[in-house]
């Protein structure tokens, strides 16, 4: 009876253990030629974050992870090194290994559609022609995971999409860019400790 019951407690404290860590992933590409690219936004955005907490991150099976925490929550931070279209796989290695919810996760991707350091919070849609998104929702057969769109506007002529999402942040992108990385990792806090809707309530649209 004693061990039934200690089962059940175990297997408890495991659920809620659960429920308390994060799983944040940063999707761009690996290689010094894509670091400061805008479609590597989320990547430069993790190591922003690592940085100013002292964090360092080590090379595992499908990505770059390091944990942090905060207030009773484990934030494991994920920069996929699958290159960006296979970024899926990496995504659903890590959720399964750490046991975390599909509600605790969180994406960030770049958004052609927004203006430049927008900020937009989603917990469901359609992947948009992002190649990662796509590949993602594949992978966990699903279009409900929240994601975080960081806009880079769709400053290019017509024919050359390809070559400014690849491309690297103009000066004066660089020069507003450290604010916009300061409310980012603000808006990662919060949606851990403060939960995805009043995390939307917050940051979308500022």
């Amino acid at each position: 009876m004693w061990q039934f019951l200690s089962n059940i407690f175990k297997k408890k404290t495991e659920a809620q253990d659960s429920m308390k860590k994060f799983l944040i992933v940063g999707l761009g590409n690996i290689g010094a030629k894509y670091h400061n690219t805008r479609h590597n936004i989320g990547f430069k955005i993790l190591d922003y974050f690592a940085n100013q907490e002292d964090l360092t991150f080590e090379t595992q099976k499908l990505g770059d992870v390091v944990s942090y925490k905060l207030k009773g929550r484990t934030y494991i931070f994920l920069k996929p090194s699958t290159y960006m279209n296979l970024s899926g796989k990496s995504v659903q290695y890590w959720l399964t290994k750490e046991k975390i919810p599909l509600e605790n996760l969180l994406v960030i991707t770049d958004d052609l559609n927004l203006p430049f350091g927008s900020i937009r919070l989603k917990t469901k849609g359609s992947d948009g022609g992002h190649n990662g998104l796509k590949d993602i929702q594949d992978k966990l057969n699903t279009t409900k995971y929240n994601r975080f769109r960081f806009g880079i506007s769709d400053a290019f002529s017509k024919g050359r999409q390809v070559d400014y999402v690849l491309g690297e942040w103009t000066t004066e992108e660089n020069t507003k860019l450290k604010e916009r990385l300061e409310r980012s990792i603000e808006l990662i806090k919060s949606f851990a400790l403060a939960g995805i809707n009043n995390t939307m309530n917050t940051f979308n649209g500022k």
